[in-house]
Order: structure tokens, then sequence, then C-alpha cells
């Protein structure tokens, strides 16, 4: 079982959500800021749902940025060079089985059966970019593990330099 979440970062992540997180394991990366950026999410939510996004980005400063990103037309970029370049395929292959392995480890530790085999992991892995949040939250939480998420990750800008995303209701007191 993952370790017990501490309470200041459920309520930061729900404030960033504007509603209680579901099945959040654990903080999986934590913005420069030191609030959670991107939370490990069960492979199945409580009421036995399948989640496929193990890593769930949850900073809405970064998810605004990123948005910008898809907007300008980043993932059809490279969906083109996916489709050109066999060693990127290679690579970004390998974030999915590593995404995929991960999600099973943790259904594993939960104690309950892994999601399907067959099932896309998140983002468009392997075949698609389809998702540039699921994409910089699997590189956020496992450094050097996906391509397309670095590269988006460095075309962001410095999303937290002014300042938290959020303020709990204990700090805004």
């Amino acid at each position: 079982m993952p370790a017990k979440i501490d309470a200041d970062d459920v309520a930061a992540v729900a404030a960033q959500l504007g509603r209680e997180p579901r099945g959040m394991r654990r903080v999986a990366h934590r913005c420069p800021c030191g609030r959670p950026d991107v939370v490990e999410t069960a492979p199945r939510l409580p009421d036995g749902t399948p989640f496929p996004t193990l890593f769930y980005l949850t900073c809405p400063k970064a998810a605004s940025a990123i948005g910008t990103l898809e907007g300008g037309g980043m993932m059809r970029e490279m969906q083109a060079r996916l489709a050109d370049d066999p060693s990127l395929k290679a690579r970004y292959t390998a974030a999915h089985e590593d995404y995929l392995r991960r999600r099973g480890d943790a259904a594993r530790e939960d104690g309950i059966e892994p999601l399907p085999e067959g099932m896309q992991s998140a983002g468009g892995m392997p075949g698609r970019v389809k998702c540039l949040h699921a994409l910089i939250a699997h590189e956020l939480a496992v450094p050097g593990s996906n391509p397309f998420g670095r590269e988006a990750l460095e075309a962001l800008p410095d999303w937290w330099r002014s300042g938290s995303c959020v303020r709990t209701a204990e700090e805004a007191q």
C-alpha cells in the first residue's frame, strides 16, 4: 500500500482541482513553489472505476500553459515526427511500456487486478500524441521517461514564478 498522504498535500490538490482528489496514492512531483503539481492516482478509483491516468497533473497554472502549447499545434508536429522517426518512436514506445509497468505495479501494491494489457496508456501512447498534460505529468514524475513529455516541458514558461497556484483554507486565514 502507498504511504499515508499528508493532509496539507490533499488540501492543496483539492484547491487546485476545485474538488476532493479521487484515488490519490501519493505526490509524484512537486512544483518549484513547493506544492504538488503531479499526483499518482490509483489504477481503479474507490468505486472500482478504471482510471488509466496514473500520473495526473494538478497545477492549474501548469495546465493552462500546457493548453497553450496544445492550442499552438505542438501535438500535430509531434505526431508527424513520430511517424517519420523510428528512434523517436522506439523511445515513445519505451515510455508507454514504463507507464504500463508502473500502473501495473501500483495496482498490485493496492491489491487489485491491473488494467487490461491492451489498454492504451495516457496521452495516446504508444501510437498517438494526444494529451501533453499526461505526457508532461509522466516526465515530471519519472524524469527521462517520456521524450515528448520532456520536449513539451522544456517549451513551457516558468509557470510557478508568480507564486503558488493555490492557497489552502488554512493559509487564507
